[in-house]
């Protein structure tokens, strides 16, 4: 299995369910990550990402980590400072449409947001609410192209688009697509020489739909036109997604892999949860579970069976347990004092 790894997290896709699997298998194989200096959940984000924010890192005897997984915003040549030359390098893009819907709900504190009672009102006038200049503005705009590190105000022309599609694809070994999650769960399989339980998934981070407002015609239109480089970035790699799946797997082999591992995961929820799937934030019993709550959405999580056995309670565990609690334990164990 592929152990030297470079995960992309893009906001509001998927990302932390993806970042669960990494940190479950980074655990289970005693693998580095690379953790923020202190700790925290963001290297340094929203600045480009530096090699120096990595917690151990030192120019002077470059330590390589096997996993890269944290928010950053992508900077290969400091990327490459920090890992293995030999790394896989992947990330997940999700349609900017719903994407933005997300960030509105998630980042409503936001400069852009705050302001706007509604989608409808943000786009009645846009830059009203908007100023590129505010130090949070890329929440609200072409949120991914930012994270791959590029500039989210530019002119959209179609040179500027095909440099940038190059670049993402000269850097980027795998990119995922968050509508067909179980589909990327098996490419990714595949490509790194995993296996099935290593994949497996319950989805974190996901918000009670009490919190989603369908949207008019009107106002995707105006998405997709204001996120214009996002469309961009997506509707590319939505389509070599598809031609990849065909090259490397075939549409019959993937249907079948993919009931495996639906089967698999309903057997894993069956064993670990009770009831059948996601609570709301007021009904986990277990603190350590609790997922942050952030802006307007209200965040689901996951209560456990009772009486499990040790070790399927420890499994269960972790395929439960919420991004920052499971970061800051894996953080305290790889940098535990290490005595003589």
């Amino acid at each position: 299995p592929k152990t030297d790894i470079v995960f992309l997290k893009v906001h509001k896709s998927a990302s932390s369910t993806v970042m669960n699997v990494l940190f479950r298998f980074g655990e289970t194989h005693n693998l580095t990550f690379a953790f923020p200096i202190g700790g925290g959940n963001q290297l340094f984000y929203p600045r480009h990402f530096l090699a120096r924010f990595v917690q151990g890192f030192s120019p002077r005897s470059p330590q390589r980590f096997n996993i890269l997984c944290h928010h950053m915003r992508f900077l290969q040549p400091e990327v490459q400072k920090v890992v293995s030359s030999s790394a896989i390098y992947f990330s997940i893009l999700r349609n900017p449409v719903q994407l933005m819907e997300s960030s509105f709900m998630y980042y409503k504190g936001t400069s852009a947001f705050s302001r706007a009672r509604s989608l409808e009102e943000f786009f009645s006038q846009p830059y009203h609410y908007y100023n590129p200049a505010d130090s949070d503005s890329h929440y609200a705009r072409n949120l991914m192209t930012f994270d791959f590190g590029f500039n989210p105000d530019g002119v959209v022309s179609a040179k500027r688009v095909q440099l940038m599609l190059k670049a993402i694809e000269a850097s980027f070994d795998l990119l995922l697509i968050s509508e067909y999650f179980d589909e990327s769960m098996v490419l990714l399989k595949e490509m790194l020489c995993w296996d099935l339980d290593s994949v497996i998934s319950f989805p974190l981070n996901i918000r009670d739909s009490s919190t989603k407002s369908p949207l008019s015609d009107t106002i995707v239109e105006k998405i997709k036109d204001w996120n214009r480089l996002d469309w961009e970035i997506y509707t590319h790699f939505n389509r070599t997604f598809w031609e990849r799946i065909d090259q490397d797997i075939g549409r019959e082999r993937m249907q079948q892999e993919v009931k495996a591992l639906r089967k698999r995961q309903a057997e894993l929820a069956r064993t670990c949860l009770q009831g059948i799937g996601s609570v709301a934030p007021k009904d986990i019993k277990d603190s350590s579970l609790q997922p942050l709550q952030h802006g307007k959405a209200k965040i689901l999580g996951y209560n456990l069976k009772q009486g499990l056995d040790k070790e399927t309670e420890h499994m269960c565990r972790r395929l439960v347990t919420p991004e920052l609690q499971y970061s800051s334990a894996l953080y305290k164990k790889q940098f535990a004092q290490k005595r003589p």
